[in-house]
């Protein structure tokens, strides 16, 4: 997350100002990698279900790093929205909801622990990559930035997706017909309808608050301190 995801707002005034490019367009095609990963997330789903994170994660990893260099060296926005397109399906393949789903098979039924883990682990990850982006593009043009994030999740993610996640992936937990069925009634019930728009409307917030509201208080002078 904090170089596929986090990185993007910092280094968008940089990107728009040695390209030229409208920063609409920018934010465009990095909204067009969040909308691939919200749909390629239900197939991304039924993969891991069947056959385990290990080669999902794994694959999203190397699609990650592909995605980054697209976009390094994306000549004009169309490369560029290949590239985050990409993007997208990394995303989907490695951010929380295939690790929370992997966790919660492995460690059933004490999977709290584990998910509380890896939820406080990923919430540093704008702590720390933000200031690290922002850091080498001070030294870097905002392409050998991407190309040097692009090393990192490479030689990250991939070996540690590859090699640690190959645990046997247990078989889905069996449940009675009448279980399933109140489960489809669940789906269409207020509550749920309520709670699926509520989380809805907090992803929009989040994603507006790091792609648009924190870089412009940046480009206005507004520092922490």
């Amino acid at each position: 997350m904090g170089i596929v995801y986090y990185a993007f707002p910092v280094l968008n005034p940089q990107i728009t100002h040695a390209t030229g490019w409208p920063a609409g367009a920018t934010t465009a095609a990095f909204s067009l990698g969040l909308v691939i990963s919200a749909l390629a997330g239900i197939r991304v789903g039924r993969i891991l279900d069947r056959r385990g994170p290990r080669t999902v994660m794994t694959a999203g990893s190397v699609c990650g790093t592909v995605s980054l260099l697209i976009v390094a060296a994306a000549p004009n926005l169309p490369v560029l929205f290949i590239g985050w397109a990409l993007a997208g399906l990394a995303m989907a393949a490695t951010f929380y909801q295939p690790a929370f789903a992997a966790l919660t098979r492995w460690w059933a039924p004490d999977h709290v622990r584990a998910l509380t883990i890896v939820t406080l682990a990923g919430g540093l990850a704008s702590t720390v990559f933000a200031p690290l982006t922002a850091t080498l593009a001070d030294h870097l043009s905002w392409r050998h930035t991407y190309l040097a994030l692009a090393m990192i999740l490479a030689a990250v993610t991939i070996p540690a997706h590859a090699l640690a996640l190959r645990a046997p992936w247990p078989e889905a937990p069996t449940s009675p017909a009448h279980k399933a069925a109140d489960a489809a009634d669940a789906r269409r019930s207020r509550p749920f309808l309520l709670l699926a728009a509520t989380f809805t409307l907090s992803s929009f917030a989040m994603y507006a608050v790091v792609v648009a509201l924190v870089p412009l208080l940046l480009e206005r002078g507004y520092t922490t301190s």
